[in-house]
C-alpha cells in the first residue's frame, strides 16, 4: 500500500515513476488500473466528465487500493480544489498555470493557514473525524502533491521561477497545448522539444510529461524527467483491442 506521504516523497525525491490518465468516471476503472500495478493515477477532471462526486468516488477507490490519486482540476477555483483535499487525494494538478504569482496563490490555497484552506474534520483527508486536529494540521501538507502544469506561452517563459515556489513540488508538461499555444500541429515539432528539454531539466521541481510507449523515455528521464503518464484507460483499450483483433485476423488468413 502507497500511502500519499509515501508518493509526495517519492514525487519529490524525483524517483522514477509511471502512471496512467483515467477518462471514464467509474470506479471499477480505479480497481483495474490499479492492479496493473501503476506508481499513481490521474483523474481527468479536465478533459474528461467527471463532477465533485464522481470524482470523490474515484478518490474513495484508489485509496482503498493503497494506489494515489492526483486529480487534474478543470479550473483552479477554490470550490474545486478544496473538494479534491477534503477527498483525501495525493495530489492536484492544475492546468495552464503561467506566472508566478498563479503559482504562489495555488501553493496558498493547499495548505492551512493564513488565507488558505479550510478546515473541516468530517471528511476522508481528516479521517472522519479520526485525527485531532494538531495532528491533521501537522500531517496534511505531506499528504498532498501540487503540481503545476506548463503548457501556455507565458508558463514556458516563467517555469523556473514556478518551480521555485515554496509548495510547487512538480511541472507537469502538456506538449499538445504547448503546439497548439505556439500555432503547432504537432507536440514532436523541434520547437516543442526544445521547450520540453528546458522545462525537464528545471531546478527546484520533479518535472514530467505524458510519454508514450514509443518515445524516448531514456532520453526524457536523462533530460531531468522523473514522473511520466503513459497513456489512460481508452488508448490501452483501444491498443490492446486492435492488437488482438489483428493477430486474431491474420491468423485466418489462408
Amino acid at each position: 500500500m502507497t500511502t500519499n506521504a509515501d508518493f509526495r516523497a517519492r514525487l519529490t525525491g524525483r524517483e522514477p515513476l509511471v502512471g496512467a490518465f483515467i477518462k471514464t468516471p467509474h470506479p471499477i476503472i480505479i480497481e483495474v488500473m490499479a492492479r496493473a500495478g501503476f506508481d499513481f493515477l490521474v483523474v481527468d477532471a479536465e478533459h474528461a466528465p467527471f463532477d465533485r462526486g464522481s470524482t470523490d468516488t474515484m478518490v474513495m477507490a484508489g485509496r482503498a487500493l493503497g494506489c494515489p490519486i492526483v486529480v487534474r482540476v478543470p479550473v483552479a477555483t477554490p470550490d474545486w480544489v478544496l473538494s479534491v483535499l477534503d477527498a483525501g487525494a495525493a495530489g492536484v494538478m492544475v492546468p495552464h498555470v503561467e506566472t508566478v504569482q498563479q503559482a504562489e496563490a495555488l501553493a496558498k490555497s493547499v495548505a492551512y493557514g493564513p488565507g488558505g484552506r479550510g478546515f473541516a474534520g468530517t471528511t476522508r483527508a481528516a479521517e472522519y473525524a479520526g485525527r485531532p486536529l494538531a495532528e491533521h494540521l501537522g500531517k496534511a501538507r505531506n499528504e498532498l502533491a501540487l503540481i503545476c502544469q506548463i503548457e501556455d506561452p507565458d508558463g514556458v517563459v516563467n517555469h523556473a521561477g514556478i518551480a521555485a515556489v515554496e509548495g510547487v513540488d512538480a511541472l507537469f508538461i502538456g506538449r499538445a497545448d504547448l503546439a497548439v499555444s505556439h500555432g503547432l500541429d504537432n507536440f514532436f515539432a523541434p520547437e516543442v522539444a526544445e521547450m520540453t528539454r528546458r522545462i525537464l531539466a528545471v531546478e527546484g521541481a520533479a518535472t514530467g510529461l505524458y510519454c508514450a510507449p514509443s518515445e524516448d523515455l531514456e532520453g526524457h528521464r536523462n533530460a531531468g524527467g522523473s514522473f511520466f503518464v503513459v497513456g489512460s484507460e481508452h488508448t490501452l483499450i483501444q491498443g490492446g483491442g486492435a492488437a488482438l483483433t489483428k493477430a486474431f485476423r491474420q491468423s485466418f488468413e489462408p
